[in-house]
Parts: structure tokens; sequence; C-alpha cells
């Protein structure tokens, strides 16, 4: 039996009599040719194009490209939409609807007469949306993100999109700029196709899976609109084709070994906490025992060396110019801090396809001798009797002072609590105070959304106060900064401890000793316990209702308990 014989496309247009009739002649009111059903592979081009994803809103471009490829390369490209999830309109979060996108993904994918995957995304959740499901399936995949916005300007300096709202806002509510200036300021925030261009989820995410191995080398930073983006999909195009013919699936690539090269590589280009939850979320999919401990044992000896928005001075532009990722990776396996060996979606170990990477900006891209951050400075894990379960923290964007901190907890129920009374000049708030905000976690908001780097309340900021130690169960955009303390788990609406903190306790954050610590004795935290009750569902039926009954908490990657595994790519049952 040859390989055209066993592909899974043929079970559909390979069929005889009345079903493959049916399959084939519906197919052909697309303008088909019966030449396309030779046998060849099919691939999938699953896009999360939509107009409202504004990161996603080229990716009808990018399939384009993609289709190119596959037809070059043999193959029959067919493409269709899953659920786009950008983060910059949809409420209340993308998050909440990451697993949806990662269920209707794996579903379509294995619900068609595939034989091979083109994976588009763009905003932050639809990466890791995608490769979740195309792991659950595990047909050969290869992912293409859309890239970077180009790089804001604003009254001649570089803007960061993400990164200067946060600062936009603070220096509006100081009144050190009008409101005008902010409208002027937002054009030239955005002006191009793309996500983000600053180091935040999407941009990390993109670079995470070109360190995982599922995008093709140098992919995960051309800018969206640079026509180097539309030729690296034309190859991802021509690419997939040849892993059918070789049977190249995630399973293969993501190893313990790629993750564990993402973590480092994460570490490396100061990446987003985010990546924490969807990697382990990916992870969980795979069966690959990964956890939370890991992501800080493992970035432990890696120096921060990329030197862009939110932690450092450039954007996404500069880094690929500089070389991108391949050069960290490369300068990752030549300090021993890489497995080379692993393999990736091109059928050669990721250490082969870097080997000859090379800086051109070492400014952006620094040395490992002389990195931005020392090594032991990236995402760190704490623990303790208020997060026993975990949290995390980014140093990075954190402030050395507030790295070790006790304060008085001023406690909101909600994010939406604090914005209510954040600018009331009379709020009883100092700027050593901890602010603690919850109902923000997986099952209480729901979604887990992007809330935790609250802005320092008004009358502080008019005071000079540029940084304050926050602490809550939700996350925090990879584009914020500041000493955020994030992911606290369990959740205060799962009855963790977050939940039965008061205004007025004493709260210790030590991230050298990885320590988040409430000093409220273990009966006084039970006599509280005892008194507590959880919060009122949001959702009592729908989608909303199936997400809180089922998440997991951060620390497993918040995915959906029924949904952690892979199912395969089994042919369905036959319909006619």
């Amino acid at each position: 039996m040859t390989r055209v014989d066993v592909r899974r496309s043929r079970a559909w247009f390979g069929a005889a009599g009345r079903s493959g009739m049916i399959y084939r002649s519906w197919m052909r009111n697309q303008g088909f040719g019966a030449e396309v059903f030779d046998g060849r592979p099919v691939i999938g081009i699953a896009s999360t194009w939509s107009e409202l994803a504004p990161c996603n809103a080229h990716l009808n471009r990018v399939a384009e490209a993609v289709k190119r490829g596959v037809w070059q390369a043999g193959g029959f490209p067919l493409e269709f939409p899953v659920m786009a999830t950008g983060e910059t309109l949809i409420r209340p979060t993308a998050m909440l609807y990451r697993n949806l996108l990662a269920m209707q993904a794996e579903e379509l994918i294995r619900a068609n007469p595939l034989d091979g995957v083109v994976l588009l995304s763009g905003c932050d959740k639809t990466t890791p949306g995608l490769l979740m499901g195309a792991a659950s399936v595990d047909l050969p995949a290869v992912m293409v993100t859309g890239g970077p916005m180009l790089n804001g300007r604003f009254r001649g300096q570089d803007v960061g999109s993400g990164t200067h709202v946060w600062r936009f806002e603070e220096e509006l509510k100081a009144g050190r700029m009008t409101q005008d200036e902010v409208f002027e300021a937002e054009g030239c925030m955005a002006r191009s196709n793309g996500h983000c261009m600053t180091m935040g989820t999407a941009s990390t995410m993109a670079c995470v899976a070109e360190a995982l191995g599922m995008q093709l080398p140098g992919s995960a930073t051309w800018p969206a609109v640079d026509m180097r983006r539309f030729e690296v999909a034309q190859q991802a195009g021509r690419r997939i084709v040849a892993m059918v013919e070789e049977d190249l699936r995630p399973s293969a690539v993501l190893t313990r070994a790629a993750f564990e090269n993402a973590i480092r590589a994460n570490a490396a280009i100061g990446g987003s906490t985010n990546a924490i939850i969807h990697l382990l979320a990916i992870a969980g999919r795979l069966g690959v025992e990964l956890t939370l401990d890991d992501f800080d044992e493992l970035a432990r000896p890696v120096p921060t060396v990329v030197d862009l928005m939110p932690s450092g001075r450039f954007l996404m532009e500069d880094f690929c110019y500089a070389g991108g990722l391949p050069v960290v990776l490369r300068d990752l396996d030549e300090a021993g801090l890489l497995d080379g060996g692993a393999l990736t979606v091109t059928g050669r170990s990721i250490g082969a396809n870097v080997a000859g990477a090379e800086c051109w900006n070492r400014e952006v891209i620094r040395p490992m001798a002389e990195p931005l951050q020392p090594a032991g400075s990236g995402t760190a894990v704490l623990r303790g009797n208020l997060a026993p379960g975990g949290a995390v923290v980014k140093q990075s964007a954190a402030s050395p002072e507030l790295l070790r901190h006790t304060g008085r907890a001023v406690v909101f129920d909600t994010p939406e609590q604090y914005h209510e009374v954040c600018d009331d000049p009379d709020l009883d708030i100092a700027a050593d105070d901890v602010i603690v905000i919850r109902g923000a976690g997986p099952r209480g908001y729901p979604g887990m959304p992007e809330v935790a780097n609250v802005p320092i309340p008004a009358k502080l900021l008019r005071a000079g106060v540029t940084d304050m130690v926050r602490v809550c169960d939700g996350r925090m955009s990879g584009t914020g900064y500041g000493t955020v303390v994030l992911h606290v788990t369990p959740e205060s609406a799962a009855g963790g401890p977050l939940a039965f903190v008061r205004t007025g306790d004493t709260v210790t954050l030590d991230v050298p000793a990885r320590t988040l610590t409430l000093d409220v004795g273990d009966d006084e935290l039970e006599r509280r316990r005892s008194a507590w009750k959880p919060p009122a569902p949001v959702h009592g039926t729908g989608y909303g209702w199936l997400y809180t009954q089922h998440v997991l908490q951060a620390d497993h990657g918040a995915d959906f308990d029924f949904l952690v595994g892979s199912r395969g790519a089994a042919v369905p049952r036959e319909s006619h």
C-alpha cells in the first residue's frame, strides 16, 4: 500500500459510490477540477481572520500566500475559519474563549478531510488556542503567526502598543497630558496591520511557537506588512505538504525538550507571564509533564538579552532587523542553555536551524555576557500561605526596590470596585500599601482577564508615585509593567486564601525568597474560611456556565478538565 492510499482525505475524496460522489461534487461547485481528488495531500488552513480581531484582520492575505505554497508543492489547500479571540475588543476577556477556540479547531480538523493543517494566528490567545487544538488531533501541523505592527512613532519617539497605553493613561490622570494629545498619540501607536509590536503576549507567543519548533525559523518577528511575512507563509505552505509525506506530527515536535527550550527562550526575550498559562495548557494536551515550578527553575540561569518594551527600549521591528529569535536561540545553544537536538517542523533540529544566525545589532539583542537583565531576573514563581498553588511576578518589569516589600493590604473584591474609587482624592491609600484585587481568576470573573496591573491611584500619581505592589488572581497584559503579583492560585472564587484577606492585614512580598505571605495566623485564617461564602456564579447557562464548571486553575493552564490529553485524528464515522 502506498502512502497516498493511507491518507485521511482518501476516506472522503477516494470513496466509491454515493458517498464519494457527494464529497467530490459539492467541492466542485467552488470550481475545483477533478484532478484535485487524485490523492494529493489535502491541507487545511485554519484562520482566525476577523475584522473584530484587529491583530488578525490581514490573515486572509497571509492565507493566500500559504495556498500558493501548498499548490506549488502539489497539495490541495482549503481555508476554513476558526474563532478569532482578539484581546482588544472582546469582552469580558479573550481568555474566556481560548478554550472554545481550541475545541473548535480540534473538532474541525478532525471532522474534515484533512491530511495536515497550517495554523494562522495573530492576537495572543489565538496562537495557543490553535496549538492546543492541533496537539489534541495530532495531524501534521505548522504555525504561521501574523506578525507585529510597524513601530509606533509619536512626536519623534518610539511608541509601543499596550505599553504606552498604560503610560499615556498615567500621564492623563496626572494632568501632564491632554485628551486631545491622547487621541493624537493613539493614532500613532497602531499604524499598520499586525499584533502588538512590544514584547507583549502576542509577540511572546509567536516567539514561543518558534522556540517550540512549531514555526519556521525566523518567522516570528517579520512585521505583518513586510513582504517577507508572506514569503515565509508561502514556505510554510510548501513545508506542510512535505510534513504530510514525512508523517511529522506535533507529538514528535512538542516534547519535554521543546517546552524547556520555550521556557528559556521566553526568559531571554523578557516575554510575557501569560506564556506560562498557555505552555502549561499545550503540554497538558500532549501529556508532557510540565509544572509551574519548571518556569522558575529553568529560567533562573537565563539572562534577559532582548532590549524590548515593556522591559527595555526597542520594539519588534528592531528585534527582527537585529536577527530575530534565531540569534537568541543560537546564543542560548552556545551557552549550553538550549537543547539543540530538539526536532522542529523543518525536519531538522532547532540547533541546526539557528547555527548560522547572525546578529546585526547588539544593542537590541545583547550578548549573553552583557545582558539587559542578569540571570535570575526573569519571571519568578512565588509560594506561601497567600498563594499555596503558586503565583508569578515578572521581575524585569518590576521596580527593584519593591521586590522585597511589606505593606498594609487595601482590598477590592473586583477590579471594577477599584476603578470606581481609584481617582478619589480622599481614597485611604498610601504609596507603601499593597493593592489586592480579587474576583479576577478563571472562575471568578470568569476568564481571568488582564486586569492585575491596575493604575496607581490618581492622588499618588500626582504626588510622583510610579509603582506600587499589586496582588491579583488575574493576569496582566504582556505589554504591561509594574510590581504586580499575578495568577494567585487558588483564586478567590475557588476559596483560595486571597478570598480571606482584609483591608489592614499585612502582606509581605519577598521575590528573592520566592514567597508571598499574608501575616495572619492559621487559626484566624480558618475562622475567616469558615465564614466565607463563594460568590454567586456570573453565568447560570451557556458557554460561561460550562467554562466556570470545568476550567482548571492557572497552575494547570486554565484548560478545561475534559480537554486535557490528546484524542487523535481517527476518521469520523461515515455519514452517507
